[in-house]
């Protein structure tokens, strides 16, 4: 079929004269661009700005089929129904509903939601597809080793994971004010980690629409009910209110807890709750649920949408794997779990503020090093100035490191920038008296928003080839993980409890 119908005596010359398919490309070419300009100047707050509605699927109706075309630079793909050209050897279909560089998808990738979001959550599930997520509440960095282990039970289980916005539980700005919740896709390079894990991950506001005021009856595991008989309700988190879910809590046999032996002791197992997922065990472990506390509603677990309250306290072997490295969580997970490409731009600026550089100039190797006080002075049992390691012991470790790095990578690196939760303006003093450099965050909540300050110091500290951390700091812990991963770089922990604690 012609993209043009006419007759050609009542034509003019010169298109009497042109050839049909110039005449479609430069059509298109004028289409394309019209809704490009569209989608460029599209904005929504904790969205994405590459995207108006991301969703993963290659198509939203069975019958349009997935088109990818070249237009003056990188490939896209645009889906939907909504504008279609035909023309002999091509159809192209553009929508300014849903639109994605081709990058964000995977080949052949899986419809795994209805469509756009809906009021209702159960409106946007498909019945042959299975879901599985959780919810938030342990503080920025425990929530991201929670939403990992999420991630790995969604390998485990063949689940598509719905992964859950970030809560300020330890956030707040200078004020004291609490700041707003932020996406999980606005941190983490959501597209990347899809390839590495070749499977779909999803987030909530792709599911159920932000505005939406409906509230949807579900049923979930409590494993933080299971793990120890202190814990009479489910691990509190304000996301399900956020997201207008009532549910109500089932709380699983004993026998998902890691160590039978020691009640009190929080972890469960993940090959235990894997199996809960499945037929067999789910329908031996089901027992009399708490009414849910809006619609008073008595549900057993979702089979189609399983989620639990808190997988931060999950392993295979042993408690707090995580800071091993042979935890399958981090290799199979947080290895593949990037930073946004933005977030990385706005710590390689901050860098370069902290050192005065010009963009013109490389970025130098460095050494980070995470001081972290705060709330860990309610573990001292001597005066805090005795229980937490002197600068001292940091400048030790961190020499450590440099000869480390001279010797492996054959690099002589000289900058040092510290990132604190301190205060104190004495502790800053004797910072600048070791030549270290320090974040200049005094804008960063003005300019960005709450969350950035901490965001940025975990971008940066994952940037450098070396890490001195704080021992038991589950921030030093992920940094230093993230520092041999992604630089090959290498890292120390500083103990602290105890006067002279990290001599050696």
């Amino acid at each position: 079929m012609s993209i043009l119908m006419h007759n050609p005596r009542n034509t003019p010359s010169f298109l009497r004269r042109s050839n049909p398919r110039v005449l479609f490309a430069a059509l298109f070419l004028s289409c394309v661009g019209y809704y490009a300009g569209r989608l460029s100047t599209f904005s929504a707050e904790g969205t994405p700005e590459y995207e108006v509605r991301r969703i993963w699927s290659t198509r939203t109706l069975p019958e349009v089929e997935r088109v990818t075309v070249t237009v003056d630079g990188p490939q896209v793909t645009v889906l939907g129904p909504q504008v279609t050209f035909q023309a002999p050897q091509a159809t192209v279909t553009v929508t300014t509903e849903v639109f994605v560089p081709k990058a964000d998808i995977l080949e052949d990738a899986p419809i795994v939601l209805n469509g756009p979001p809906t009021e209702a959550l159960q409106d946007n599930l498909r019945d042959d597809v299975q879901y599985i997520t959780s919810f938030p509440g342990t503080g920025f960095t425990n929530d991201v080793m929670a939403f990992m282990n999420l991630l790995y039970l969604a390998i485990l289980t063949q689940r598509v994971p719905i992964m859950p916005f970030f809560t300020p539980t330890h956030v707040t700005t200078a004020a004291r004010k609490t700041v707003p919740p932020i996406d999980f896709g606005v941190i983490f390079d959501i597209p990347r980690l899809s390839k590495e894990l070749g499977m779909p991950v999803l987030e909530w506001w792709q599911v159920k629409d932000r505005s939406s005021k409906t509230i949807d009856p579900l049923g979930c595991w409590s494993i933080w009910k299971a793990v120890s008989t202190r814990n009479k309700d489910a691990h509190p988190s304000t996301a399900p209110n956020t997201l207008h879910l009532d549910i109500s809590w089932t709380t699983p046999p004993t026998w998902i807890k890691l160590l039978k032996d020691l009640p009190e002791e929080p972890h469960a197992r993940f090959t235990s709750l894997m199996a809960l997922t499945f037929p067999d065990l789910r329908g031996k472990s089901l027992r009399p649920s708490t009414p849910s506390p809006r619609l008073k509603l008595t549900l057993p677990p979702d089979d189609r949408l399983v989620c639990f309250d808190n997988m931060y306290w999950i392993a295979n072997v042993e408690p707090h794997e995580l800071t091993h490295d042979y935890s399958t969580t981090w290799r199979f997970i947080g290895k593949n779990l990037h930073w946004n490409p933005r977030i990385e731009g706005l710590a390689r600026d901050c860098i370069r503020q902290t050192f005065s550089l010009p963009d013109s100039e490389p970025i130098p190797p460095y050494i980070t090093i995470h001081v972290r006080h705060n709330d860990f002075a309610s573990w001292c049992k001597f005066p805090v100035d005795e229980c937490f390691a002197p600068l001292s012991a940091f400048a030790r470790r961190v020499e450590e490191v440099k000869d480390e790095l001279r010797t492996t990578k054959g690099i002589s690196v000289e900058r040092v920038i510290v990132t604190s939760d301190e205060k104190n303006s004495t502790f800053w003093d004797e910072v600048a008296s070791f030549d270290w450099y320090r974040v200049d965050h005094r804008k960063t909540v003005d300019t960005y928003g709450g969350w950035y300050p901490i965001l940025i110091d975990a971008a940066i500290q994952s940037g450098g080839m070396g890490l001195v951390g704080t021992d038991l700091s589950t921030v030093s812990m992920i940094a230093a993980h993230r520092v041999k991963a992604w630089q090959g770089g290498a890292s120390r922990m500083v103990k602290w409890g105890r006067p002279g604690a990290d001599d050696h």
